[in-house]
């Protein structure tokens, strides 16, 4: 491992891990492309992360759809309406009010999800096991306490065989 210099202690830190932070958002980017690129013919990043909220939330209107994403409704329609062409979502009636349409995931739209999440884990372990015991302990707790700082839930110990929580697991920061 090369040498890294120790960070100044008694020092108002924030600039310098803000910049670490910045540098590991990089990597997570790579490795959220890389974990992408089986399925970038037929779903971009901005659909796969529809995929993730529909996989997160269940079956949903498009209204709650595009407010989860923070997009327009319309915007979200569009999206919508490609991935049902790819066979990845669909459009069904709510069983408590026939006059509402649900949008969901089909069984290949699940299955491009838990397949995205495998490879960007098996990715991110890889990394992961490139650091000793102790950095491995360290990582955690300092990841713990960002996330709990940025208010995000931590993910199921069975992850990724569970779905996603939100948008942040395949993300590059917070979002659904």
């Amino acid at each position: 491992m090369p040498e890294r210099e120790a960070p100044v202690r008694g020092v108002d830190d924030v600039d310098e891990v803000t910049r670490a932070v910045l540098t590991a958002s990089r990597l997570l980017v790579s490795v959220s492309a890389r974990s992408l690129s089986a399925v970038e013919e037929r779903v971009t990043l901005p659909q796969f992360r529809m995929l993730v909220v529909l996989s997160t939330h269940g079956a949903t209107k498009l209204i709650a759809l595009a407010d989860l994403l923070h997009v327009a409704p319309s915007t979200a329609m569009r999206m919508v309406d490609r991935l049902i062409a790819a066979g990845l979502a669909d459009r069904q009636t709510s069983p408590a009010d026939r006059r509402v349409t649900l949008l969901g995931l089909t069984g290949e739209g699940r299955r491009t999800v838990r397949e995205v999440m495998a490879r960007r884990r098996a990715d991110l372990a890889e990394i992961v096991k490139r650091l000793d015991p102790q950095q491995r302990v360290d990582l955690i707790e300092a990841l713990t306490a960002f996330n709990e700082a940025g208010g995000e839930p931590p993910a199921p110990a069975d992850y990724p065989e569970s779905q996603p929580l939100s948008w942040a697991d395949v993300e590059l920061g917070r979002g659904a």
